[in-house]
């Protein structure tokens, strides 16, 4: 099928993010480069790391067999993004990890993805109301939350999925929206 790509593997990024010894997350990582494709930041296979200020994990990767891995983060996530049938995900850990560790991973990737928004360079003076601005600031409260334990594991699994599920359209919608906003001043 046109477009299909190995998916990108959480503990593998995970675990090359650890051998470099960068102090990033492999979902932080994944939603800042999320938010900045979506807010219209033009990235490059090659050099996404440093256009998200990241210099000192783009020239670790750069030396690093794991070159390939990085290239293939940013491939996989743009044709994601692009799909019709809305394949794109929040690269988050497996459903079979606690759930506290998939919670956690969730803030640090709303996180990375408003920290993604924010160095696209996109104007958002005009498009924080409405939709675009509530998904915004909800990203905000859930890059801000603690994990708490409800009443039972089903409820926590099910707030969980349900969280996952706003966050993912939330993300497509913010695409939508920025991919809008005429870029004047970028063009060249």
């Amino acid at each position: 099928m046109h477009g299909m790509r190995e998916p990108v593997e959480h503990d593998e990024l995970a675990q090359s993010l650890q051998q470099l010894s960068m102090g990033v997350g492999a979902s932080e990582l994944h939603g800042s480069l999320a938010g900045y494709l979506c807010a219209g930041g033009r990235g490059h296979r090659d050099r996404w790391l440093a256009d998200l200020a990241l210099e000192e994990l783009a020239e670790a990767v750069a030396d690093s067999p794991d070159r390939s891995l990085f290239e293939h983060v940013y491939d996989v996530l743009l044709v994601d993004l692009d799909d019709p049938e809305l394949g794109f995900n929040p690269l988050l850990p497996d459903d079979d990890c606690p759930l506290e560790e998939r919670a956690t991973a969730l803030v640090d990737w709303c996180r990375g993805f408003l920290g993604g928004v924010g160095l696209s360079g996109a104007d958002l003076s005009a498009g924080l109301s409405g939709e675009l601005g509530e998904v915004l600031h909800d990203f905000g409260r859930i890059a801000a939350a603690n994990f708490d334990e409800g009443d039972s594991v089903e409820d926590d699994e099910e707030a969980y999925a349900e969280v996952v599920e706003y966050v993912r359209v939330g993300a497509l919608l913010v695409r939508t929206e920025l991919s809008r906003v005429p870029r004047e001043a970028t063009r060249h």
